[in-house]
């Protein structure tokens, strides 16, 4: 019996499927205490984490936030030169925004937990 070129791409594909479906379903057993190591971990990363919050994350979302802002304020200045009404909503959202971001720092932490 012959197999075209087809039939064995099919039969590979399917054999690969199971293989991989079987090795993705075997139960992992831990020894010892999981509990204890995952907390130990947690305590190790805890400082690393806060630093490179509030030394990247803030201050990019910040940069986001006050560009966005100052990018509506604008738009919606050329459209009251265009129409004669200013919305506020827009650039009112992203300045709550900006300034939840810059003080988050300073509680979010202790809200947190660290």
């Amino acid at each position: 019996m012959k197999l075209s070129k087809r039939t064995k791409k099919i039969m590979i594909a399917a054999v690969s499927v199971i293989v991989l479906a079987f090795l993705c379903s075997l139960t992992a057993f831990a020894d010892g205490e999981v509990a204890g190591a995952v907390e130990s971990t947690w305590n190790a990363a805890k400082g690393q984490i806060k630093t490179i919050v509030n030394n990247v994350v803030f201050p990019v979302v910040d940069v986001i936030l006050a560009i966005l802002l100052f990018v509506k304020i604008a738009t919606s200045y050329m459209d009251y030169r265009k129409h004669g009404q200013f919305e506020w909503t827009a650039p009112a959202i992203l300045f709550g925004c900006l300034s939840f971001s810059l003080t988050a720092p300073l509680y979010l932490w202790s809200i947190v937990g660290l």
